[in-house]
């Protein structure tokens, strides 16, 4: 779509070029939602491709994504044996239902950022205890886990002329056993509600509920727990207002596959296994 109340379209090469931010600026990422409907407010666009950010990089640390990772670089990633989580990352990626031509412009920050509770970043992000990179316009960074990054539909903890740099997930997390659990109304619907499981070594279990709710909500056990304890854990942690309610699911159907997937990933990973 053709924004048409865009003025000016900047492509700085480094920080040190980053324009001081204006009301009606936008950083361009991929663009996939941005130039998918109008954007009345917008006046500028800083596009980001020029800073040449590398996609990824692993090392002992763990896996460190660029904001402008790609679908498709991220799922093309070869990554250690050892790191029993990581066809996670491919099952995240194909959550996002969209074509080659959308799997090679859309980014990981890009899905962050625009906070959807769909949004499968978000969910990979918070269930292996991700860290942001965020800079600041002063010149300053910051880092926030992900798990408070994403604050409610399209709202997202990022300050006036932040820039969302990086995402890193420590490799502990990414050598622990998952399960991953996805429903839509539709067979090429949106997500209504998405779940991942974890395991580590000491048995500790975690949960990460998205896309049902409005913003991703991860429970911590120190063992998978029983039936009554989960649901019990469910509710507390998810009031009924806080089920997202839109043309993709209704909040009282989002409620119960929550809750049903949540007993299938919990069964799944009892023994430690892991399951698709």
């Amino acid at each position: 779509m053709d924004l048409n109340t865009v003025e000016a379209v900047l492509r700085p090469q480094g920080r040190f070029a980053l324009p001081d931010w204006q009301d009606g600026d936008a950083w361009l990422a991929g663009g996939t939602w941005l130039f998918s409907e109008p954007q009345p407010a917008t006046r500028r666009l800083v596009d980001l491709a020029g800073l040449g950010w590398p996609p990824h990089a692993i090392g002992p640390g763990g896996l460190t994504l660029s904001a402008t990772c790609t679908f498709a670089q991220l799922d093309r990633l070869d990554l250690p044996a050892a790191w029993s989580a990581a066809p996670l990352i491919g099952q995240c990626c194909r959550a996002l239902l969209g074509s080659f031509k959308i799997w090679n412009t859309a980014t990981v920050g890009g899905n962050l950022c625009l906070a959807l509770p769909a949004g499968p970043m978000i969910a990979l992000a918070v269930a292996l205890e991700a860290r942001c990179g965020i800079w600041a316009p002063d010149g300053t960074e910051r880092a926030l886990p992900a798990g408070d990054f994403v604050l409610g539909p399209q709202r997202n903890a990022l300050r006036r002329g932040e820039i969302l740099r990086s995402l890193h997930v420590p490799a502990e997390a990414l050598t622990r056993q998952t399960a991953f659990r996805r429903i839509s109304l539709s067979p090429a619907g949106r997500s209504g509600a998405l779940l991942i499981g974890t395991r580590d070594a000491r048995g500790a279990f975690a949960l990460t509920v998205t896309a049902a709710v409005r913003r991703p909500i991860r429970l911590a056990f120190e063992a998978p727990p029983g039936d009554a304890h989960l649901a019990d854990a469910l509710t507390a942690a998810i009031p009924d207002a806080l089920y997202h309610d839109d043309v993709h699911g209704r909040p009282d159907w989002r409620r119960h596959v929550t809750h049903l997937l949540a007993q299938e990933i919990r069964d799944a990973l009892g023994e430690g296994g892991r399951c698709s």
